[in-house]
Formats: structure tokens, sequence, C-alpha cells
């Protein structure tokens, strides 16, 4: 949602906004019940109910069930990181700093509600929900590299959102477990895998590198063909 967007709900009572309208309000009201509740309709209703949302409409607002609410978190949650990002100005920063300040913005802003994500986690980890897990974890990194400023169209575009969805699934597993003050164990470990990336990456560019300098058999053979070649 943009601020635009945003702005425009903040005058709409939630009892009258359209579905989509309402999905991001009331996923956002939700989140004190999951605590309590988990993710389904007993939350649902208990934040409609604060609302004034009938709740026969929170069944049109999420068809699917709990995993839809779960999902419209995650895209309440990109919003908010970006939102986040934009605020500190990151364009200053280095490519890797830009994306380190991303992952830890998104578990800031998480921090309040480690509960909500915890039983989200456990959710998005069933057999049957294992693709809307992968489509929400890409659009994640995806968001995040999109602010960091990258605009690959090639393969690379696959390869940096590939990586960036595993150093962000680890790290965020390692967070939920994690005690220490403002957690600094998180912070640290996550500026150990992307180190990790950082050194796999420029030792894959010396290799690729190196091949293209190699000897080319085939090229050799051509030119005791075709010398002039």
């Amino acid at each position: 949602m943009t601020q635009a967007e945003k702005m425009k709900t903040d005058l709409i009572p939630p009892s009258e906004m359209t579905l989509d309208e309402l999905r991001p309000v009331l996923v956002r009201e939700m989140l004190t019940d999951v605590v309590f509740d988990g993710w389904g309709w007993t939350a649902a209703d208990a934040a409609a109910a604060r609302l004034d949302v009938p709740a026969e409409r929170v069944r049109l607002v999420y068809p699917a069930g709990a995993i839809e609410m779960v999902q419209a978190w995650l895209r309440v949650a990109d919003s908010d990181m970006l939102s986040g990002l934009h605020d500190e100005k990151i364009t200053d920063m280095h490519i890797r700093d830009r994306i380190r300040r991303a992952v830890e913005i998104r578990l800031e802003q998480a921090q309040p509600h480690k509960e909500a994500v915890r039983e989200a986690s456990k959710l998005l980890a069933m057999p049957q929900n294992a693709l809307t897990s992968i489509r929400s974890l890409w659009t994640t990194a995806d968001a995040m590299w999109r602010a960091a400023g990258d605009s690959a169209t090639d393969l690379s575009h696959y390869t940096k959102r590939t990586t960036l969805s595993g150093v962000y699934s680890t790290t965020l597993l390692y967070w939920l477990q994690d005690d220490s003050e403002n957690f600094a164990d998180t912070r640290a470990f996550l500026a150990r895998r992307i180190e990790n990336v950082m050194q796999f990456e420029k030792a894959k560019a010396r290799l690729t590198g190196a091949r293209g300098r190699r000897p080319s058999l085939v090229r050799f053979l051509g030119r005791l063909r075709y010398p002039g070649v």
C-alpha cells in the first residue's frame, strides 16, 4: 500500500472499506489476538469486532482462511520495510549495507510481533503451504533488492533473489530463537551470512575470469586449420 493509499484508508471507516482496503487494516488489528489464538477465524473475528466489521465480511476478505491472513500480513510487512528504508535514505550506502539494513529493518519492525511471526512460520512450514512460502519469500527478497537499487534483468536477477531468500530465511529462524539485547546476535549472524555470500561471489568472479583467459582447445585447433582466424 502506497502512502497515498494509506492516507485514503485512514479517512474511511473499516466498515465502509472495500475488501482490498480492509485486508491490510484488519490483519494489522489481528496481531495482538494472534499471540493467543494463532492465525485463524478466532483472531480475525475479535479484530473485526473492534473495527465494527461484520464477521461474515471477514470470510470474504480472507476466503482461503489462515494462510491468506498470513499472506496479507507479509505484504503489509514488505510495505512497512520499504517505508523504513525510504526514511533512512539508504542510497548513500554500499549495496551490501542496503541489503543488510533491509533485513534488519524487517526484523526490527517485526520485533513487537515475534509470536505472530512464530505462528506464521509454523503455518508456512506445513507441506500444503510450501508453494505459498516460496512465493512469499521470493516477493520479500525481490522487494529488498529493488529497494537497494537493483535493476538487473539477466540471470543475476534470479540468482540475487534466490541467494537473498536463503540469507533472509536462515536469519529469520535465528532471530526467532535470539534473546540477546536488540537481537545483537542475529545482527552478527546476518553480517556473517552476507560476508560469506560476498566472498563466494568474489571467488566465482575470479574463477569465471580465469576460465575466460584459459586457452581454448577448439580455438587453437581452428587456428591450426585456418591460420588467419
